[in-house]
């Protein structure tokens, strides 16, 4: 039989007990509420299917990110990026509630406001955090009774895959700038052109693990979690034969892979700061895409797209990005239909020459 008392001129307190049930404790702001919750409890353990949601119903949204920060995502490669996402969510009114009160137009709702100031696929990132803390909480930390709220919900539609290239005139622009900037942001940045490696993978080398002779280096562990080889055009070598060597055995001396970011974003605003200055100076309006809407993982995207400009075939640009699926490789490519059609034209002018030869 539950137990029913006031506590404090507006709290209820339901206390049960009932044999073969761990004793069950909740407090309501009204009565009624908390009747109906002694009815639906009690019936569940006459029937049988009662499932204990009382650490669910004790923890916050806010408490179980922090726990999710501490033991899942602290082990990912992309902790940092997580860590704001966590951040983001904890500011959030949501933060606040118990995970069994949570619900899925709670999620829809959150996601409608969401989608008002940041990205669809920013949205989707914090809905996939979202989901896989339910499912960890439920199946890990033995919150029992509750579902996971995301998985009842629409996501997002997946954004279109980008293909941002440079445009004429930006690599030079963007050199300058980060020539500007110094350090060893311009050799970053030359070398990702030349060999179309990750941010992540650029902050990890270590000189133990290049091998100038051979002209390779070796990155124990990608993005992929696997170990690759990226093979070191004459280019990518003197970037590197140029490169001052650091005491710590680090290539870079970046801290991490968002400090090889907010960089990039500083040095190309400065490009575009330039560049507007100069049209100022000449009476010409700027170009409104020329240096905007840029990111250092177009820079990969420019790299691998000049490889197969190069005439490299599939299986040789995807052993030097590391791409895992040929699928993946596809989505960065984008070649300029006017390249194409000037390899066209080279294609039919060296046919017509062989047939008048022949």
């Amino acid at each position: 039989m539950a137990d029913i008392r006031k506590r404090g001129p507006y709290q209820w307190q339901v206390r049960i007990r009932r044999k073969g049930h761990p004793s069950q404790t909740k407090t309501f702001n009204t009565k009624a509420e908390a009747e109906a919750w002694a009815q639906v409890t009690e019936s569940e353990m006459v029937r049988g299917v009662f499932v204990s949601r009382k650490e669910a119903e004790n923890t916050t949204l806010a408490e179980a990110l922090d726990r999710y920060l501490q033991e899942v995502s602290s082990k990912k490669k992309g902790a940092y990026q997580e860590s704001r996402r966590i951040e983001n969510l904890k500011s959030h009114k949501l933060a606040k509630r118990y995970l069994a009160s949570i619900q899925g137009k709670d999620i829809a709702e959150y996601r409608d406001e969401r989608l008002k100031s940041v990205s669809q696929a920013s949205v989707r990132l914090e809905l996939a955090l979202l989901s896989h803390l339910f499912n960890t909480a439920i199946r890990e930390w033995g919150m029992n009774g509750i579902l996971n709220p995301v998985s009842q919900i629409r996501l997002p539609k997946k954004a279109i895959s980008r293909d941002r290239r440079l445009l004429p005139g930006e690599e030079e622009k963007i050199l300058g700038a980060c020539d500007e900037y110094g350090g060893d942001l311009p050799y970053v940045v030359r070398l990702a052109l030349a060999t179309g490696m990750r941010r992540g993978e650029l902050a990890s080398l270590v000189w133990d693990n290049i091998d100038l002779k051979k002209r390779t280096a070796t990155l124990p562990e990608t993005k992929n979690g696997e170990k690759r080889i990226v093979p070191l055009s004459f280019e990518a070598v003197q970037i590197l034969k140029d490169l001052p060597r650091r005491l710590d055995g680090n290539v870079f001396g970046f801290v991490d892979s968002h400090s090889i970011t907010t960089a990039f974003i500083r040095s190309v605003s400065r490009a575009r700061s330039t560049y507007e200055k100069e049209c100022a100076e000449k009476g010409m309006k700027p170009d409104p895409g020329f240096l905007v809407n840029l990111t250092f993982h177009d820079l990969r995207h420019e790299a691998t797209s000049r490889f197969f400009e190069l005439g490299l075939d599939t299986p040789f640009v995807k052993k030097i990005t590391g791409h895992k699926t040929y699928q993946m490789l596809d989505r960065y490519t984008h070649l300029r239909a006017e390249d194409i059609a000037e390899k066209l034209d080279q294609l039919n002018k060296q046919k017509a020459e062989s047939l008048v030869k022949g």
